[in-house]
């Protein structure tokens, strides 16, 4: 019996040392907000820790947010938390660790890292201060070669949000990819602003400088935090998924690496397609085998999404004109997690239009990379008119634009 009394006391002093530690560290996130030096807070933080798990700070980075603290604050100074914390960051990793394992996604985004920073500090920053010296013509073309690598970053940015995102929002893990995911976006327009400055011979070491920072600490954020909160979670079979779906999406800054697959047989649930593959699909005006269904949906010159009365992703076309990445792991996800921060609020309120009745359609279009893209939203309805989700169709309509004159059947026989 005092076994078990011991046991238990144990156990409530060890709840009691988590929550004092949790604690403790929103109170030093909260003194940042209301504008403490990194210094001041720094001290406080090593008097009471001797390590903190990237696990501890997110927990706490979580509460803060649900007690009103928004995304946006946490996000202002994900800098200086990471100032804060980095060091004593106590490293999460699996018996055999991913990051050493040829081929897995842990070991690319380690060496698209590792290839990120030799580009800045090897190339970019040695060109620019030569340039800056001598003002050489040689320099500043190597120089903007240097920045033209740097600005494809959204490669990695992307396929981060594309493919790693889902995975920590499966598990639980809301507040990190929504805080990184909006520094992701003001590094992409840091960089874009910079590039833009360069091409006009406009160029300033110290905005260079404070941008390579911001990606050092991102690196720092992905390795130390997103990397082992993955790890501790992924089942081997979504680490292939990620896997597969990286082969399709690309690599920033490094070679095609050589594939990995687990070490046991994959069973993921896209297994099952084969199981069902010989059936057929009866539709009020025809019917399909899902292997005729799947080739003439991504046949289609347009990309299809669709979204399910409850906001979760439930399908999108694989076509060869696609022009949004996406990746198996969308599937089941919330579709406000599958925009970035700064546009959330649109896509909540088209679909909020579109449940009551107010809007059975929204379009958008833009340019971008040489494209004219028509982005349509249609609201699905059963034939009583109730909600059934939201259909994106996305197409690139600069050539349709450029069409003019006429072209009929017969003029094939001319």
């Amino acid at each position: 019996m005092s076994a078990e009394i011991n046991n238990r006391e144990n156990k409530q002093e060890e709840q009691e040392d988590k929550e004092e530690r949790k604690r403790v560290l929103k109170d030093i996130i909260k003194e940042l907000h209301q504008g403490k030096t990194v210094d001041e807070v720094k001290a406080k933080f090593e008097a009471t820790f001797g390590e903190v798990s990237a696990k501890e700070i997110t927990e706490a980075e979580k509460e803060l947010i649900l007690s009103g603290t928004t995304v946006a604050e946490i996000q202002s100074l994900c800098d200086v938390h990471s100032a804060v914390f980095k060091g004593s960051m106590a490293e999460i990793h699996n018996p055999s660790d991913p990051s050493k394992i040829p081929g897995h996604p842990v070991r690319i985004v380690f060496s698209e890292n590792r290839a990120l920073e030799t580009l800045m500090n090897d190339i970019i920053t040695v060109h620019l201060d030569k340039y800056l010296d001598s003002g050489n013509e040689e320099e500043y073309t190597k120089l903007v070669a240097g920045f033209e690598q740097l600005a494809n970053i959204n490669l990695h940015y992307m396929k981060k949000e594309t493919l790693l995102f889902p995975y920590m929002e499966k598990y639980g893990i809301t507040a990190p990819p929504k805080v990184m995911w909006g520094v992701d976006d003001e590094i992409r327009d840091d960089i874009k602003k910079i590039f833009n400055d360069i091409k006009l011979r406009k160029v300033i070491k110290g905005s260079v400088d404070k941008v390579f920072d911001r990606i050092n600490e991102m690196i720092f954020k992905e390795e130390n935090i997103m990397i082992p909160m993955l790890t501790e979670n992924l089942t081997e079979d979504e680490w292939k998924i990620v896997a597969e779906d990286s082969k399709d999406l690309g690599y920033y800054l490094i070679k095609t690496p050589v594939d990995w697959s687990p070490q046991k047989d994959y069973e993921g649930e896209m297994a099952t397609a084969d199981e069902i593959a010989s059936g057929t699909i009866s539709l009020p005006t025809g019917k399909f085998t899902v292997e005729e269904l799947t080739t003439v949906l991504n046949m289609l010159p347009i990309d299809i999404t669709f979204v399910d009365k409850n906001d979760r992703v439930k399908f999108f076309s694989e076509s060869s004109e696609r022009i949004f990445p996406r990746a198996k792991s969308i599937i089941g996800r919330q579709v406000s997690n599958c925009h970035p921060p700064a546009s959330v609020h649109i896509v909540e309120s088209i679909v909020n239009d579109f449940k009551s009745g107010k809007k059975d359609v929204e379009d958008f279009w833009i340019k971008m990379g040489g494209l004219f893209i028509l982005i349509r939203y249609f609201a699905l309805r059963d034939g009583n008119g109730d909600y059934m989700g939201t259909l994106e169709v996305t197409q690139n309509i600069g050539p349709i634009q450029d069409i003019t004159g006429e072209k009929r059947l017969v003029s094939l026989e001319e």
